[in-house]
């Protein structure tokens, strides 16, 4: 779990550094992401230590732990494959103005998934819980991150569809967002 953690918020820096270094600040690890984000990260660091010293029997599930381990790959390397295909293109900061070099991505996993960098992180967050076996966080993560990522999306598609217009409306229409139930910005017509 430590080194997933680790390695999570140290290459996050380093692919900023690779494709955004304009961007580049200590901020590109993640570490301050925001209070919820700590607050997350302790509450499965204090349930992991409670049900390790009340039943540690149930921390012991070999199966449960290496499918977690499993999302905690898949998660962070679809979500550095987006920041990687993204090039400089990727922010962790959702931009309000559109540059002279911003382009629409739609090759890669792009293809796959219209916010891969979210798909990522949804299922490394989550994931991150399974591997620890920590059944209140897991079901916590999966609804805070749901919810997350839900408004994340729904911002973003705005300023999308601001920035490229019907070019970015028909990939909305041909690619999914990756993420379970959420399906982007509703247009009214």
């Amino acid at each position: 779990y430590m080194c997933s953690l680790s390695l999570f918020h140290y290459s996050e820096y380093l692919v900023t550094a690779i494709n955004n270094p304009c961007s580049l600040s200590l901020d590109s690890f993640l570490l301050n992401h925001s209070f919820e984000y700590n607050l997350a990260a302790f509450s499965s660091w204090v349930e992991f230590a409670l049900e390790r010293f009340l039943c540690p029997e149930m921390k012991q599930v070999a199966w449960l732990s290496t499918a977690g381990l499993l999302m905690v790959i898949f998660g962070d390397c679809l979500r550095k494959a987006a920041m990687l295909t993204a090039g400089s293109n990727f922010n962790h900061i959702v931009q309000n103005e559109k540059s002279d070099t911003h382009t629409l991505v739609t090759s890669g996993v792009y293809g796959w998934f219209r916010h891969p960098s979210y798909v990522g992180w949804f299922y490394w967050s989550i994931g991150t819980q399974v591997l620890l076996c920590n059944p209140i966080c897991a079901v916590g993560y999966t609804l805070v991150s749901w919810r997350f990522f839900r408004e994340r999306v729904e911002e973003e598609e705005i300023t999308l569809i601001h920035f490229f217009g019907e070019e970015y409306l028909e990939y909305k229409k041909r690619v999914p967002s990756g993420l379970p139930f959420i399906r982007g910005v509703k247009l009214e017509l």
